[in-house]
């Protein structure tokens, strides 16, 4: 398995069971491991009965654990572009900036870009640290946006980079009656934010894509709409050159249902079962069984145990 593994998947499938049981599993083959939970129900703090914020928190020998808010990460992000411009830009239009920024910051793709700025940090900082870095997600279409971002903001900043040495070069040819020196450049405030952002993004990408660091683990239940959703993802993620580890298939209902209403359940989920195998007949499947009770602490190893059976 890669370094680093999302667990993805359609709301309310079970993925921050999977994905706790699965660091579980890790940890206790020895590997140092961190769970990092994005999102916004952060039920890690639940599962393992022990209050998990922004701080990377021990949970138990090998394994650690971090919550990522999104609302708190678009506040510092949104600070940091605040202090940004106060150095590169003239006091007289700083409050109006203040205004672009305030509607900015409750715009759709806000939190967004924030928690991938999080992610990225995580990743370069701590992938040396960490045999194995966990991500618990969003539900699959927020994900997937996440992991398309570096190759969009790349091309952006690129091309903010360019408009930006133009600007130099006019401002230069204007007082110095000259073009911009590469180190004019280079020590141009906002030039060095764009390509300290660029470094970030390129190096994150070299870590999860060029490096092929990154698997995706995707959670589903034997249902039709998080079949169709899952087999969306793989193919999307096939075109980032992202691969898929596995499939895991939770809540599986058991064999010995006497009920008529729960044998029909349990026939429709066959049906459904069947479709999984053909489906993603390439990938590794693992059937995890719905519990009588809520996953906690002290019985999360009865679905770490299972990991071990399968090749995810």
């Amino acid at each position: 398995m890669n370094k680093i593994i999302f667990f993805g998947g359609k709301g309310g499938v079970g993925k921050t069971t999977c994905s706790a049981s699965y660091a579980v599993y890790e940890a206790g083959n020895g590997l140092k491991t961190l769970i990092v939970s994005t999102d916004p129900a952060h039920s890690t703090s639940d599962i393992f009965e022990k209050k998990i914020n922004d701080e990377i928190t021990n949970i138990m020998p090998n394994l650690d654990a971090l919550e990522i808010s999104g609302e708190k990460e678009s506040k510092a992000y949104m600070d940091s572009v605040r202090l940004n411009l106060k150095r590169v830009v003239s006091p007289v239009i700083v409050k109006e900036i203040n205004k672009q920024i305030d509607a900015a910051s409750i715009s759709p793709g806000t939190e967004e870009a924030a928690l991938f700025d999080k992610m990225i940090e995580i990743i370069t900082e701590k992938a040396e640290e960490y045999d194995r870095i966990i991500f618990d997600t969003a539900p699959t279409g927020h994900t997937l946006r996440l992991l398309s971002l570096p190759e969009l903001l790349g091309s952006w900043i690129d091309s903010l980079i360019a408009k930006r040495s133009k600007s130099v070069n006019l401002m230069s040819m204007a007082l110095k009656g000259r073009k911009a020196s590469e180190k004019d450049l280079e020590d141009d405030d906002v030039i060095k934010v764009l390509k300290k952002r660029y470094d970030k993004i390129s190096k994150a990408k070299k870590i999860m894509v060029d490096n092929k660091m990154l698997t995706f683990i995707f959670v589903i239940n034997a249902e039709k709409l998080p079949i169709d959703e899952t087999e969306k993802a793989v193919r999307i993620l096939e075109k980032y050159n992202i691969p898929v580890g596995g499939i895991i298939v939770n809540k599986i209902l058991p064999d010995d249902m006497t009920d008529e209403f729960w044998k029909n359940k349990k026939e429709q989920e066959k049906k459904y079962l069947d479709i999984i195998e053909e489906t993603f007949k390439d990938k590794s499947i693992l059937k995890l069984p719905l519990q009588q009770e809520d996953i906690k602490s002290d019985n999360i190893k009865i679905i770490a145990d299972r990991f071990a059976k399968c090749n995810i």
